[in-house]
């Protein structure tokens, strides 16, 4: 007796026709044709079943708070610190929990099953931290929420940031932070790299760090963080997120650059939706579009997830959890139009981000968390082509929401009755 079967799924990996069993929290079968019993049973329909979207980069302590105290008239990131300022000495710890968990809520809604979340320790009462580790410990059963210590205003630039930053992580917070080109000069940023990394170091912890995000192709913090890396054996645990200013950078400055980001085994988080939206207010025409060099970095093999960043917040007004959102504008911005690159994004916001963030048990495979996304696509490009329906949420083997499909009743004379976006998938992959 299993506790959950999926049955008639297609999988990421191009497989299709397969049931998925599930069991005591993880996946005991991916075969075709089980017939055994089980407590739940799913027809997938041959839709899309993926593992859950992950979402490597937001900023949970400022979500929903929209307007508040005012709205960002000018639209850059400077307004938006400069509000978010005003804004984390009014509001309450219960505040921030209240606004975190309706946000949990929807992000699970939208099949997001994991998220890091930078949290501002540039607060002498660090009612943030207070707060998301509150609402970490009230979500854990349907949300792996990894935080990171973010001293916002500066870790040499605020005097007590450093002392806060270190009280973070004594409080059980997970990952080392930063914004080295927030600092007051390029070589403060630079010290706050070497300062940050080294004390993720001593702690045997993870760290990712806002970098260069900007339109100054100075900006270069990412060469250190690189440097920091390698000095300190971080290979592989550190993550520079954003990483705007490369846009900026002429190409044979990037031709060394990205080699070193792949040589010390650095992660790479743009931020889609976001990077675009702030990125290049100075411009007139041609105005930069804001993304960093995305297919650049995966084709020197740099693990690189998309972040949605914010949603209704002091820096973004829109948004709504939805990991397919931000890959639908990721594609675009990157122009990753073929094929190979399309399912690529696909991965961008579910394998590649969990890999980023060193969720354990993660995936499809007999023995995984039994973790699942019922899509109403037939594969990965039609789930980001439609931002594909959310037809069931599974976690550990339990149903925790569900949708009915969506379809469309045509009154057209002589014509089909009903119209299933899903139904105008390619039945065949082409490169």
């Amino acid at each position: 007796m299993f506790d959950l079967i999926v049955k008639n799924a297609a999988l990421p990996n191009g497989r299709t026709g397969l049931d998925i069993a599930c069991k005591g929290g993880t996946i005991a079968a991916v075969e075709p044709g089980i017939s055994a019993e089980a407590r739940e049973v799913i027809d997938a329909a041959g839709y899309l079943v993926s593992p859950p979207f992950v979402d490597p980069h937001f900023h949970m302590d400022a979500t929903l708070s929209l307007g508040t105290p005012r709205m960002n008239v000018s639209g850059t990131l400077l307004e938006g610190i400069s509000l978010w300022g005003e804004l984390k000495t009014q509001q309450g710890i219960d505040d921030i929990i209240d606004r975190a968990l309706r946000y949990c809520d929807l992000a699970v809604s939208m099949g997001i099953g994991a998220i890091r979340s930078h949290v501002d320790t540039c607060d002498a009462d660090l009612k943030g931290v207070q707060a998301l580790l509150e609402v970490r410990a009230q979500v854990r059963d349907y949300i792996d929420l990894q935080l990171v210590a973010f001293p916002q205003d500066g870790v040499l630039r605020d005097p007590e940031a450093l002392q806060t930053t270190l009280r973070a992580l004594d409080m059980g917070v997970d990952v080392v932070g930063g914004i080295p080109h927030f600092e007051r000069t390029m070589a403060d940023g630079a010290q706050s790299v070497r300062l940050l990394c080294e004390i993720a170091a001593e702690r045997g912890l993870m760290v990712d760090m806002h970098c260069d995000e900007s339109d100054d192709p100075l900006s270069r913090h990412i060469e250190t963080l690189a440097y920091e890396t390698q000095r300190l054996g971080l290979q592989g645990r550190v993550t520079g997120s954003h990483l705007t200013s490369m846009h900026s950078m002429d190409n044979y400055y990037v031709s060394k650059l990205i080699p070193l980001m792949a040589e010390a085994g650095v992660n790479s988080i743009p931020n889609p939706l976001i990077n675009i939206m702030l990125q290049g207010r100075h411009d007139t025409y041609p105005k930069r579009r804001g993304q960093t060099r995305v297919r650049e970095l995966r084709d020197a093999g740099i693990p690189v997830g998309f972040g949605s960043d914010c949603v209704m917040d002091p820096w973004y007004s829109m948004g709504r959890a939805d990991m397919l959102d931000v890959a639908f504008m990721g594609l675009h911005v990157g122009q990753l139009s073929s094929r190979a690159d399309m399912a690529w994004c696909f991965d961008a916001v579910t394998e590649n981000s969990a890999r980023i963030m060193g969720l354990e048990g993660y995936g499809l495979d007999t023995g995984c968390a039994a973790d699942l996304v019922v899509l109403q696509a037939r594969d990965k490009i039609e789930a980001i082509r439609l931002r594909a329906h959310r037809l069931a949420v599974v976690r550990k083997g339990n149903v925790i929401a569900r949708n009915a499909p969506v379809v469309t009743d045509l009154a057209l004379r002589g014509r089909p009755a009903t119209l299933d976006p899903a139904a105008y998938a390619p039945t065949t992959d082409t490169a």
